[in-house]
This record gives structure tokens, C-alpha cells and sequence, in this order.
């Protein structure tokens, strides 16, 4: 019973300070927020204020082999947190 408690409470205090972090990022950085049952995830996006590409994220280039071509600024690893599942916490009845 105790350390389901403890749990409880680490969850109702790891989840605020979880949000806060999170809001922190965004604003610091061009990042976009992508929450499911499963994990929020924060995929990288142009800096709007990178002087290369000027928050467009990237540029097509003329010559012989023309094409499009990303900017540095949006070269960034995507971060993931994966969330556990909830379990049923009555399995034996039925959903209905």
C-alpha cells in the first residue's frame, strides 16, 4: 500500500514538472509538440531566425542536378518519450 502511494505522488509531481520542461523547450528552440497515448514526441523544425535559409527550413539549388536542399538549423534529432501503459485496473468485467 505505501509504495503505491509513493508511486502516486511521484506521478503527481513528475507530470507538472514535466510540462513546465516541455514548455521551456518550445519556447527556446523551433520544436513541435506531438503528444499521444503512447509517447509525446518533439520534432525539430526551421529556427525562424537562421540567416541561411531565413526560417524556411531549406532552398532549391539550381545547376545540373537541381533539387531541394534542407538547412542545418533543421538538422536535429527527433526526441521521444515513450509512455507505459495503463493498465485495467477491474480486467475481470466486462467493457459493457
Amino acid at each position: 500500500m505505501v509504495r503505491a502511494v509513493n508511486r502516486a505522488v511521484l506521478v503527481t509531481a513528475v507530470v507538472p514538472l514535466t510540462a513546465v520542461a516541455v514548455a521551456a523547450v518550445l519556447k527556446a528552440g523551433a520544436w513541435k509538440l506531438t503528444i499521444s497515448r503512447n509517447a509525446v514526441r518533439l520534432s525539430p523544425r526551421p529556427r525562424p531566425d537562421c540567416p541561411d535559409c531565413k526560417g524556411a527550413g531549406g532552398w532549391w539549388s539550381q545547376g545540373l542536378f537541381p533539387g531541394g536542399e534542407i538547412c542545418d538549423c533543421w538538422d536535429r534529432p527527433v526526441r521521444t518519450l515513450r509512455l507505459l501503459p495503463q493498465r485495467d485496473p477491474w480486467p475481470d468485467e466486462p467493457p459493457f
